[in-house]
């Protein structure tokens, strides 16, 4: 089948964060200005339509008409498990998977499971909010690894300084991104054989977020962290639906645990937490009849972050951004305007009235971006561009 994902579908009145927040938006400061006009490209959720097989399912769940609690079927599990040993040589026992609603979830549990209060947990800034806020609001201390950007704009570990953190004996956590958000990193085999000798050596967990691993570029690999470490690493592994097929609203994670104490810790902190008849559903049609849709999917994220940068090397010279070798996220640099940040956000989601994420949110490293999402119809992505560049034409 072949998908048009330059289909525009109205979201409006959908109960969507993205196209019906605004009054959420305002109240938590993401921006002052939120109308009928605004275009909202901020969240890590996708203004395209899902796969027809997952359609088809849901469709045969609601007519069925009942929706009780539900229990996870074998065709569940054997879906994960062929995912992931088709497509990234990965074998999974069924054993080791755990359901969780939602990833950011599933990390404030781990915290809670696998630390204690004043524990430090190390992340690497620029990174996603609520990785901070999972550390801080649960009592513990973050430990900075930022990550360090080249000339080139790629960001690279700091490895002495992850492992002289690492060292630490009230360090017992590290949270790992990858493909890392927002900056678009897949880290490669060396590099995660390392991370995981470094927490290895030092008996610190790792709890990895991979949910963006099978939104990679044409030329790129994905490996799990899991895959390269030692059988003794202790390692957690978030894998998700959600970001891979347009389904954030079902608050589908399916964690990793290998270790037996671990996965008793993480279920007994989670409490239970069965998913929906419509989240199983979904699951088994995705990962079984997914498949083309997805390098559909790919093909034209591809071709949408191609066209942004193009527009940007030829109508915004100023702002610097590299082609992320995995997510649909672009991590744009607006300091060559010489501007402050608080007057590029204000050219952007005031006067432009496009709503991106300011990159202050992702740690101070990011106080000169702005993280873009790209995975809405080109014709979305080119308006709301325009509209940028005529608020920055002044400054050309």
């Amino acid at each position: 089948m072949k998908y048009n994902f330059d289909e525009s579908v109205n979201r409006r009145g959908t109960y969507s964060i993205k196209w019906d927040g605004g009054d959420m938006l305002k109240k938590y400061g993401l921006t002052e200005r939120y109308d009928e006009e605004t275009i909202p490209l901020f969240t890590a959720d996708m203004d395209l339509p899902v796969p027809q097989p997952v359609v088809d399912a849901l469709r045969r769940t609601v007519d069925h008409r009942i929706f009780g609690y539900s229990l996870a079927p074998d065709e569940y599990y054997e879906a994960i498990r062929g995912w992931f040993k088709r497509r990234h040589d990965w074998d999974i026992r069924r054993e080791e998977i755990v359901y969780s609603a939602g990833t950011v979830h599933a990390i404030n549990v781990a915290v809670r499971a696998y630390t204690q209060p004043g524990d430090g947990v190390i992340i690497q800034r620029p990174v996603y909010p609520p990785f901070t806020m999972a550390v801080e609001k649960n009592g513990r201390t973050v430990v900075n690894n930022a990550l360090a950007r080249g000339e080139d704009g790629r960001y690279e570990i700091d490895f002495d300084d992850f492992e002289a953190k690492a060292q630490d004996e009230k360090t017992t956590m590290f949270i790992l991104c990858n493909p890392h958000n927002p900056t678009g990193r897949i880290f490669k085999e060396d590099e995660l054989k390392r991370l995981a000798d470094i927490c290895g050596r030092n008996g610190v967990l790792i709890v990895a977020d991979e949910i963006h691993g099978d939104l990679v570029r044409r030329d790129q690999t994905f490996v799990p962290i899991a895959k390269v470490a030692d059988s003794d690493t202790k390692i957690v592994t978030c894998t998700a639906i959600n970001k891979t097929f347009n389904v954030a609203g079902f608050h589908c994670t399916n964690l990793v645990i290998p270790d037996p104490e671990l996965r008793r810790r993480f279920t007994e902190e989670q409490g239970s937490a069965p998913a929906t008849p419509f989240t199983y559903a979904a699951l088994i049609a995705a990962y079984n009849e997914g498949e083309e849709w997805l390098e559909q999917l790919k093909e034209y994220i591809d071709g949408t972050l191609e066209y942004v940068l193009n527009f940007l090397s030829e109508r915004m010279p100023k702002v610097k951004a590299v082609m992320p070798e995995g997510t649909y996220i672009l991590w744009m640099d607006f300091s060559g305007y010489g501007i402050s940040p608080e007057e590029v956000h204000d050219r952007i989601y005031n006067r432009a009235n496009v709503i991106l994420e300011d990159g202050k949110r992702f740690g101070e490293e990011g106080r000169e971006f702005q993280r873009i999402c790209i995975p809405s119809p080109r014709p979305l992505i080119r308006e709301a561009l325009e509209r940028i560049a005529r608020e920055f034409a002044d400054l050309a």
